[in-house]
């Protein structure tokens, strides 16, 4: 794994009680609780830190980093990315808005309307 990429969130989280989980902009309440590993590269997925920082953050939260950190977190992007929960990008990516915080903190509202559009726009692209 190239640890000069980005890596980004393609997913709504919500971020409670030391628990990161995914989340339905369409039903807040509903959520699906992610293990310890996979919460914490989620919640820090915002495409503006590549996977060398990552390490580098994380290693740094510990007295002495755990000898297989790097290999432990290539191990959850890639099943991260397997999932469609997360991507990879040579180049920083700014993450739009019902992607850039827990969902707690949005404006659902405006969340599911920029999620509309951005389907629509989608879809026109493809016709």
């Amino acid at each position: 794994m190239n640890n000069t990429q980005h890596f980004y969130r393609t997913t709504v989280f919500t971020q409670q009680n030391n628990q990161v989980a995914l989340a339905d902009i369409n039903a807040p309440d509903k959520v699906s609780p992610l293990e310890g590993w996979m919460g914490i590269v989620i919640s820090l997925a915002d495409g503006q830190h590549t996977i060398q920082q990552l390490i580098d953050y994380l290693a740094q939260q510990y007295p002495q980093a755990p000898a297989n950190l790097e290999k432990t977190l290539h191990s959850v992007i890639e099943r991260l990315e397997e999932g469609e929960l997360l991507k990879l990008s040579e180049q920083a990516v700014t993450l739009p808005y019902y992607l850039a915080s827990p969902i707690e903190t949005l404006d659902l509202d405006k969340a599911r309307a920029l999620i509309n559009k951005d389907t629509s726009d989608k879809a026109s692209q493809l016709n």
